[in-house]
């Protein structure tokens, strides 16, 4: 659970079958937090209950970066069939009032990414 994240980022970062087991790696870590919040969240909304709270926050501050690597990745992490209830938290999240005006929009947050790669893989132009 703890290299969840970091699966995610090498995932994104890397090619090959390397990222495609990096990718499903985080997956897994996706599965765990499928059964949290299920535990957690006793049916209502977000993983305290029906209102966001401090789980709901440092998950959420990843939301928009895996929507970015399910689209740079061409990948389903939070997916409706395998992770129902996390697909409608990160839904009921990124809509709610306190969140959509803050989170990132994900088009732009992308084609960040593309310069943020580039330049971790030294690539980038130089200004």
């Amino acid at each position: 659970m703890l290299d969840w994240f970091p699966c995610l980022k090498e995932g994104f970062l890397s090619e090959g079958e390397e990222a495609k087991n990096a990718i499903e790696e985080s997956g897994e870590g996706l599965l765990l937090f499928e059964d949290t919040f299920t535990k957690c969240s006793k049916g209502q909304k977000f993983f305290g209950g029906g209102r966001i709270g401090y789980l709901d926050i440092a998950l959420g501050c990843f939301l928009a970066w895996i929507w970015v690597t399910e689209e740079a990745c061409n990948v389903s992490l939070i997916d409706e069939a395998k992770t129902p209830h996390l697909y409608r938290w990160a839904h009921d999240f990124s809509a709610h009032v306190a969140v959509k005006d803050v989170l990132p929009d994900t088009d732009k947050l992308y084609h960040f990414s593309k310069l943020l790669v580039s330049v971790m893989k030294g690539s980038a132009p130089k200004k």
